[in-house]
């Protein structure tokens, strides 16, 4: 693995601030992809810091910085990324289930989308069921991306795939999960399209949409 890659994964783990960006500057001065800095790096470090908040060695507030140290590169990252031709391949509605708070994950699949010709909507977090599939009522989106990091908000996953039927706009929609608790068990039993593991994955998963 490059070395400027581990030196990411460590600054999101140590929760580095302060030098997150030399970094991340130095793997593009070294003609790493900003893609490949995000999901080798950046998420990888995420991944890390995840794994200790539910092993009792992070607390919440470690969490939440950890979100930050990632949120500091990210206009770097954008300015490098090579878009994709003007014509919008279609509107993606993304947000984070009602209950849950986390965002950064979301935010990273936001990035990767808008640089490949998508036109994002972003809701933000703990975004009620009504509003999604008002929102997929307004705008005329049907590609709706979920995201979930806490098990206890699950739930909110299925309450979105019951309203999208409600408002007879479950065969029209695809509704597509990600997140630390979420799963290929769990798109099933939630009723929901497809389980992206990365942001590259919920991008490959969105265009074979369009």
């Amino acid at each position: 693995m490059n070395e400027s890659i581990l030196a990411v994964r460590k600054a999101i783990d140590e929760l580095d601030l302060d030098g997150i960006a030399a970094i991340v500057e130095k793997c593009l001065e070294e003609n790493l992809s900003p893609e490949e800095v995000i999901e080798e790096g950046i998420s990888k470090g995420l991944e890390t810091v995840g794994r200790k908040f539910e092993e009792g060695e992070y607390f919440l507030a470690d969490l939440i910085m950890a979100g930050e140290v990632a949120k500091e590169v990210m206009p770097i990252l954008k300015a490098k990324m090579r878009h994709g031709d003007d014509n919008s391949k279609g509107k993606v509605i993304l947000a984070t289930v009602a209950g849950d708070i986390h965002e950064i994950g979301k935010n990273i699949v936001g990035l990767i989308l808008s640089a490949n010709g998508f036109e994002v909507i972003d809701l933000g977090v703990d975004v009620s069921a009504e509003k999604i599939i008002d929102t997929a009522k307004t705008t005329g989106a049907r590609l709706l991306g979920l995201s979930a990091l806490l098990t206890t908000m699950v739930g909110s996953i299925r309450e979105v795939v019951d309203a999208s039927r409600a408002a007879g706009l479950r065969d029209k929609v695809k509704i597509v999960i990600g997140g630390a608790c979420t799963s290929e068990n769990l798109c099933e039993e939630m009723g929901a399209d497809a389980y992206g593991e990365t942001a590259i994955d919920a991008l490959r998963i969105f265009t074979s949409y369009t």
